[in-house]
């Protein structure tokens, strides 16, 4: 359907309120369902909540409950009361309310009550970004002016002048930072900061849900690491963090902290009518499964608030969309009042000046629009918007909450509205509203003890203190760890205790993003050589080998020489009409099976009942992973067209691991009415299907699961012989994709039948003929059949169960 776009612009609509409602009402009439066709999927009205109030606390410090009385707060929400009498106590909080309930105050306020009644009291607040720093040190200023010299608060991050370190590590006793300032530039230079760990008191931790995967596990250690530094300076701080809504937020507090942890998740703030909207771009064809452009459909959505006059944010998931979709929304204000201005873009990237300078205008009232990066996600203050607008579902509920609360933070109704792309989730959320409104099925998980997580961050603690005999770092044995590293000399173990001896900087060759450090570098030949940036040692082996395009801030390259010895890539610029997309080979091997058990679905009905007398069983252990480069394919941009294809020899990649797998019995697929050929095919779009899904329910990024098909330690993603065919028996594999895994495998593992179930849903309901990027994976990749036959393993499996 076209829209005039001078005319929607410029319609004479209500504003506020009643504008929201009529833009709701609007999209709905033109785009009504189904789902599965495309057009507006579920709305759902969620009413105004008014707020739970309880008085200001009689302990409260005069002075602090002076400035809040000031600023026309004289009573609290019932969880920042409660907040304030458990952290009273000494309790270790996870915070888990909505966003604009107030979270911060629940940290903030028994934190500058203990200051003001103790200047020599420490706090050490940590955040995930600089601009989320930025923020609460704004905030926290204004109760500094109002409170005197009693509470100093500093930033102290990567921007900080060298002349103003020293003044705060003398004077601040609110120091703000992030995990990997922690990490690299306070833990090792302890001595330094002797007043902060001699009087640790408080230490934060914001957006805790972010912390899952390796970024967790490596937090896990770097706090393990404080620990340990402020028990040798007397001190024994007490954590106060807060979280989204997951499923596990008091797990994944406990785990990161090691430390008891008490929940407090009842909100008592009040919140405004807001409509939250899923759409599904059309189906444009059927066979294949191809839907409009989800960009183009935003950029529809975002005009249709707009040209209400409605403060609209709208959310995009990489660099390149927000940049997109900021060019198309100026080019549909350039003839407008007020022109193609009233709209900016905010990523990372853009200069500091310049961000502060967008939050300003948003804050006040002086921008219409914004498209932004997740950088605006999490509680930066921008002030009251009306619409957000979510190009893409971001990859978890959490986050997409999130961004929804940026509309209707303060006041009157709100709108979101989730346009889903044709990535599985995106489909699997969009047609599944009842699964996105229930009880969060999200959970975060770490892995603090992965072997080479644990060992970088025992060189750190050792390069920072000696390590005594007996002393516990992690659940492993500490002793034969040191032993290791005294014989890679590293350490030396003498008068009871092992001493850094080495003379490298260890915390400098650790990444809290990733699990290793072994980075490539890129460098840009066009004109005068220069650095273009670093990518990890697994990706690189994907994007940067030889013939590969790669692309940087929409910009694209073309891979001149990978230097694999010296850990660089020669590239230069180029305009190309196409992608590279690397074609790998992964062969799995179980060393060790912790947990099996046949799988059980009763809530599966069958359409195929297949007698049979082993049942599927799902799985979790160490793995052996062995993984190859082996080509690339050359795909059109927008049709995605394969227009061409490469051979690499790249080395081949080994690592241990852990993964869940489902062991399909060769009887139940023998008994199907298909060929082996299309078995197989069936076979690898359900493991397509199966990772889209555990992504889902682990929280992960995609990066983080990979997905294998293999058969008794023989591979089956490279040509099988005549006969291994006839006996074909798989394993359908996710692993982590990290050595020693992230810990995602075991709850993977306990999780199997909903995992399953999720993945029939996602196939079936999906409206392509015979697959698509959006279910199990176009058909060109798993066949003709592939799709179908599928679909006929999970009732396969449902039928089995229910012989059995």
């Amino acid at each position: 359907m076209a829209f005039d776009t001078q005319a929607l612009l410029t319609a004479d609509r209500p504003r506020g309120p009643q504008g929201v409602e009529q833009a709701i009402a609007e999209i709905r009439d033109k785009f009504p369902g189904p789902a599965r066709l495309g057009g507006v999927a579920a709305i759902r009205h969620i009413p105004a909540r008014a707020a739970e109030f309880v008085p200001m606390p009689e302990e409260l410090e005069p002075r602090v409950a002076g400035v809040l009385e000031g600023r026309g707060i004289r009573q609290l929400y019932s969880h920042q009361a409660e907040a304030f009498r458990l952290a009273g106590e000494g309790r270790n909080l996870v915070v888990v309310t909505p966003t604009a309930s107030g979270k911060t105050l629940c940290y903030n306020l028994p934190i500058l009550d203990s200051l003001v009644r103790n200047p020599d009291a420490r706090a050490l607040y940590l955040f995930p970004t600089k601009a989320l720093s930025q923020d609460q040190l704004t905030e926290l200023n204004r109760f500094a002016a109002e409170l005197g010299d009693d509470v100093r608060t500093f930033t102290y991050d990567g921007d900080t002048p060298q002349d103003a370190r020293k003044a705060i590590r003398a004077r601040g006793n609110l120091v703000i930072t992030n995990p990997d300032m922690l990490h690299a530039g306070i833990l090792p230079h302890h001595t330094k900061w002797e007043r902060l760990f001699e009087n640790l008191k408080y230490v934060v931790i914001d957006e805790l849900h972010y912390y899952r995967g390796v970024l967790g596990s490596h937090l896990a250690n770097v706090l393990r690491r404080l620990k340990r530094v402020a028990r040798f300076y007397g001190s024994h701080p007490q954590f106060i963090c807060a979280s989204a809504t997951i499923a596990n937020p008091a797990d994944l507090a406990a785990h990161i902290l090691e430390e008891d942890v008490t929940l407090l998740d009842r909100n008592g703030a009040p919140a405004s009518d807001k409509y939250l909207v899923f759409y599904n771009p059309p189906v444009v064809n059927p066979q294949l499964g191809i839907r409009r452009s989800y960009l183009n459909e935003s950029r529809r959505m975002a005009r249709t608030f707009l040209g209400s006059g409605l403060e609209t944010i709208v959310f995009a998931n990489s660099r390149l969309a927000t940049e997109i979709l900021v060019t198309y929304l100026k080019e549909d204000f350039s003839r407008t009042p007020g022109g193609p201005d009233q709209v900016r873009g905010y990523r990372g990237g853009y200069l500091p000046l310049e961000r502060r300078e967008i939050e300003r205008d948003l804050r006040e009232g002086r921008l219409l629009g914004v498209v932004a990066t997740n950088a605006l996600e999490l509680g930066i203050d921008i002030g009251s918007l009306d619409v957000a607008v979510l190009a893409g579902y971001p990859g978890t509920i959490a986050s997409t909450w999130q961004r929804a609360g940026r509309a209707g933070r303060r006041q009157g109704t709100s709108a979101a509205v989730l346009v889903a792309s044709s990535a599985p989730l995106d489909q699997f959320i969009v047609q599944h509203p009842d699964y996105f409104f229930g009880r969060s099925p999200e959970h975060g998980f770490v892995n603090p003890d992965n072997l080479e997580i644990l060992l970088n961050h025992l060189k750190c603690a050792a390069f920072e203190l000696p390590i005594e005999e007996g002393e516990r770092f992690g659940t492993l044995d500490l002793e034969t760890l040191c032993r290791h590293l005294t014989e890679t000399g590293f350490l030396r173990h003498t008068g009871g205790a092992w001493h850094w001896v080495s003379e490298s900087y260890p915390a400098d060759a650790v990444s809290l993003r990733s699990v290793t450090s072994d980075n490539f570098v890129i460098v840009d030949n066009t004109g005068e050589p220069r650095v273009l940036g670093e990518v990890d040692f697994p990706s690189a082996l994907t994007t940067l080998h030889e013939k590969a395009i790669y692309i940087q801030n929409g910009e694209q390259y073309h891979v001149e020489r990978l230097d694999y010895d010296d850990r660089k890539a020669y590239v230069h610029r180029v305009d190309s009409d196409y992608y590279t997309d690397a074609i790998s080979y992964t062969k799995i091997t179980v060393l060790e099976t912790f947990e099996s058990r046949s799988q059980n679905e009763d809530d599966l009905d069958s359409r195929h009942p297949t007698p049979h007398t082993r049942l599927p069983s799902v799985n979790h252990g160490e793995v052996h992973v062995n993984t190859q480069v082996v080509g690339f394919k050359k795909i059109k941009f927008h049709t995605h067209e394969n227009v061409g294809a490469g051979n690499l020899t790249l080395p081949e990649q080994e690592m241990h691991t852990t993964a869940w797998w489902l062991t399909l019995p060769h009887e139940m697929l023998a008994a199907m009415p298909y060929s082996s050929t299309d078995r197989q095919d069936g076979v690898r779009a359900l493991g397509n299907a199966l990772q889209a899904m555990a992504i889902l329910l682990v929280m992960c990024d995609g990066r983080d699961l990979g997905v294998a098909v293999g058969e008794n330690s023989r591979d089956l993603n490279r040509q099988s012989s005549i006969d291994d065919r006839q006996f074909f028996e798989p394993n359908i594999y996710l692993y982590d994709k990290y050595p020693g895994g992230i810990g995602l495998s075991a709850p993977l593992y306990r999780m199997s039948d909903q995992l399953l179930s999720n993945a029939r849903s996602l196939i079936e309901n999906c409206g392509c003929e015979v697959g698509c990027p959006s279910c199990v994976g176009p058909a060109g990749e798993i066949g003709e059949k592939g799709k179908e036959v599928a679909v006929a393993i999970l009732y396969a499996i449902a039928a089995g169960n229910r012989d059995a």
